[in-house]
């Protein structure tokens, strides 16, 4: 079995210095041509999907807060739209927005991701993120957010139950048109099957629905959905909604460890269908940097995921020796941008290749079935 392999893009890199590194372009940050050159690489390298960060605040060194820095990037790009934008100058690579779902509506979220399908040819997938800072929910006014205590595990699982029924509403979404709901039957004057067309009518603690959506069925049916975790709740939560879960392992054991969590979790959510894929994230320093830009930033970095430093081939040895741990891919974080995502593709895949763990042209046009993933029928569609 061949490995997956995606990866995740945010501004420069993920070393938070990583925009004073040699052959950086923090002047073109937020042009479509540098997302556009990232992406194109990421296609030659033939790697399953990129995935674009997100958020509703500035980058902070803080995981609750903003913070006073001036060393380091602050501002981004939108994330679904910059994914529409490079939709048509790519043929083949998934294409996996972020969108924090406590403060953006689902229907919102639905039409936007939708579009993407179509724009993408099936191509699209999406990252919902929740959010609990204070200076998030300050942008709204239509609640007040207390700082977040990692040990009040109630109001954790809350906004995780909250965020559970924001991917409820955007499936139910997709589904209500049905694949043929568009006619176009110009001799009687119909373009659309209103019967085709369906009410979701949910109702939830957090929201209510009426639909349907109006953007009509993308190509996928169901975008891919992906999310990231670090413990048992988001697990849980992937496990109810989710495609692919990303992981942060330390280790083969741990990723052992962690995988037998996610079963866990599947099992206790009652998950029905195909299992989730599970994808281990690792920042990956290729270009042997690392320890200049730990000091430019006046610390060693320090990462929710594994920090690989060292050669391709040695990445190469990681990825093939953590994959019996029960993970069916990596998504790998460059440090540096664009100079690890092309050792990437130029260095890692070629090793991979020739070591026969992964592909020599893409076999698939679309995300779900790059994953063996079917389409689904509508739930909404009539039996006949």
């Amino acid at each position: 079995m061949t490995l997956h392999l995606a990866v995740a893009l945010d501004g420069a890199g993920w070393h938070p210095a990583a925009w004073r590194a040699e052959g950086a372009r923090p002047d073109r940050l937020f042009t479509a041509g540098y997302w556009a050159e990232l992406v194109v690489e990421a296609e030659r390298g033939l790697l399953d999907w990129v995935t674009f960060e997100d958020s509703l605040g500035l980058q902070s060194s803080r995981f609750d807060a903003p913070d006073d820095r001036l060393d380091q990037v602050r501002g981004r790009l939108d994330a679904v739209l910059l994914a529409a934008a490079l939709a048509p100058l790519t043929s083949r690579i998934g294409l996996i927005p972020t969108t924090i779902v406590t403060h953006t509506e689902p229907f919102h979220v639905a039409i936007g991701i939708a579009s993407l399908d179509h724009a993408s040819r099936g191509r699209a997938g999406w990252r919902p993120r929740l959010s609990a800072r204070p200076d998030e929910a300050a942008h709204f006014g239509r609640r007040e957010f207390p700082p977040l205590d990692v040990a009040d595990v109630a109001r954790i699982r809350r906004l995780f139950g909250e965020a559970a029924d924001a991917v409820e509403v955007v499936r139910r979404l997709w589904d209500s048109w049905e694949d043929d709901a568009i006619i176009r039957d110009a001799a009687t004057g119909r373009f659309v099957d209103r019967d085709r067309l369906h009410y979701i009518d949910f109702q939830g603690e957090w929201f209510d629905v009426k639909g349907p959506s109006i953007t009509p069925r993308s190509p996928q049916g169901q975008p891919l959905v992906t999310s990231l975790g670090h413990d048992v709740v988001p697990y849980e939560f992937a496990a109810r909604g989710s495609d692919v879960v990303y992981v942060t392992p330390q280790d083969k054991d741990d990723a052992r460890r962690i995988v037998g969590q996610v079963r866990e979790a599947e099992a206790a959510v009652g998950r029905t269908g195909p299992e989730l894929k599970v994808f281990a994230d690792l920042v990956v320093f290729l270009g042997g940097d690392k320890a200049r830009l730990d000091d430019l930033d006046g610390a060693a970095l320090v990462s929710d995921a594994h920090i690989f430093e060292g050669t391709p081939e040695g990445l190469a040895d990681l990825l093939a020796g953590w994959r019996d741990a029960g993970l069916d891919g990596y998504r790998l974080r460059p440090g540096v941008l664009p100079g690890d995502l092309a050792a990437i593709t130029q260095g890692l895949v070629p090793e991979l290749q020739a070591r026969g763990l992964f592909r020599k042209a893409y076999e698939t046009a679309d995300l779900r079935g790059r994953l063996g993933l079917a389409r689904p029928v509508s739930r909404y569609a009539r039996a006949s």
